[in-house]
């Protein structure tokens, strides 16, 4: 019987490397990206996906001198080819490929749902700057919806407690990763609306990979905080990340310390403020005391000698007595010379007015006395009628053996008709 082998752990990991080399060498493989990081080193370390859906995962690694030869910024969700080779990491035992060039193939399935959705939404208005709430200016207590677990809480209740000490936290706990997510932030959402205990709320949670991050981009979920009463700030992820949640809360913060820096306002800066509006408003109180003595002072200043201003009013008095005694007696005399004008003039007008209005009546009745009848019948002229006193001025009003009223100028005639021509 040949005798074992016994392997160290260092001499099997390299002889798999060497077989996975020698096996492999330089392939290429696609998939889409997920977790991308970049370290201060310039290398970059993240899995790839399998792009058709399997529960397959590849571990990455980019080092400075091939990350530098990209034409793109990779991102999660992303769809690449990459040529590489397939090593194993022997520190820890880890199967990864060394990627030596990548280039796009296209956005991911993840990513282009993600697309798809946001176009969706946006189409409906459910982003749209208009329906978006003003926060309060001066929140006195804050809701918190995330995890009790994450970093996310602790990073805001660090900031709170050191920029506004004064205002209150009330925390509805949820999950914030995986398929029950969604169902679970909508109802820590409806528990935080129904109970309107809060100003305004914070929906936040630590940063991840596109995955991570998906049950913020639950269509659910985003048209519940689109839908909320109480006005909603979304911090989640780091800054570059961007769910559709972040697009239907009333303000986007690039994460949950920026949230509840954007929530509550620095109380160090409200005192200085507040301050300041103190010491304005002694000035103008001190001002208005200062301006109110002086008047009182020159009041006083008045009333303390009564017999001086009791003899300057006699004196004043006086004046305007001896100047009324002057002015009385020149406006009588004036007024009196102003009515012997008025009746000299209206003496002098009556004659004329009476030979003007006698002018106008000899006028009107010679113009009466050409407009009698009896002057025209008196050159001639008769005038005719049907004996009942209405007047003839056609033949055809005659008819032969009609009787005939004629008037002259001095006196009647009764005539008959006995022939009429026309």
């Amino acid at each position: 019987m040949p005798p074992r082998r016994v392997w160290g752990v260092a001499a099997l990991l390299a002889a798999v490397a060497d077989s996975l080399t020698a096996r492999f060498g330089a392939c290429v493989v696609s998939g889409e990206i997920s977790g991308f990081t970049r370290a201060g080193s310039g290398h970059c370390y993240f899995s790839l996906k399998d792009a058709e859906g399997q529960t397959a995962m590849l571990r990455c690694a980019m080092f400075r001198r091939a990350a530098g030869l990209l034409d793109f910024s990779p991102a999660d969700g992303a769809l690449v080819e990459m040529r590489g080779r397939v090593t194993l990491y022997e520190p820890r035992g880890e199967l990864q490929f060394v990627v030596e060039s990548m280039r796009r193939a296209g956005a991911g399935a993840l990513y282009e749902q993600f697309l798809r959705l946001k176009d969706r939404l946006e189409a409906e208005g459910l982003f749209d700057a208009a329906r978006k709430r003003a926060l309060p200016a001066f929140a006195r207590r804050l809701g918190v919806i995330t995890s009790t677990a994450g970093a996310a809480l602790h990073d805001v209740l660090t900031a709170l407690d050191r920029r506004a000490p004064h205002v209150s936290v009330v925390i509805y706990p949820s999950v914030v990763q995986g398929d029950a997510a969604p169902a679970a932030l909508m109802q820590a959402l409806a528990t935080a609306n129904a109970r309107a205990e809060v100003d305004a709320l914070l929906l936040v949670r630590g940063g991840g990979s596109l995955e991570d991050l998906w049950a913020f981009n639950d269509e659910r979920l985003v048209r519940a905080v689109a839908a909320s009463d109480l006005p909603i700030i979304c911090g989640v992820g780091h800054e570059t990340d961007i769910t559709l949640a972040d697009l239907a809360a009333d303000l986007r913060a690039p994460t949950p310390t920026a949230a509840a820096e954007l929530a509550a306002p620095a109380r160090a800066g409200l005192l200085d403020a507040l301050q300041g509006l103190h010491q304005l408003l002694a000035r103008r109180v001190e001002q208005r005391l200062d301006a109110a003595a002086q008047r009182l002072d020159r009041v006083a200043l008045r009333l303390s000698r009564p017999t001086e201003v009791l003899a300057r009013q006699q004196r004043r008095l006086a004046v305007l007595t001896e100047r009324l005694g002057q002015v009385l007696p020149r406006v009588q005399a004036l007024q009196g010379q102003r009515l012997d004008n008025l009746a000299e003039r209206r003496l002098r007008a009556a004659p004329a007015a009476l030979r003007g209005h006698a002018q106008r009546l000899n006028a009107l009745q010679a113009r009466l006395a050409a407009l009698d009848p009896k002057q025209v019948l008196a050159r001639g002229y008769a005038w005719l009628d049907d004996g009942q006193g209405r007047a003839l001025t056609s033949v055809r009003q005659l008819a032969v053996g009609a009787a005939v009223r004629a008037v002259l100028a001095d006196g009647e005639a009764q005539m008959e008709v006995l022939r009429t021509d026309g």
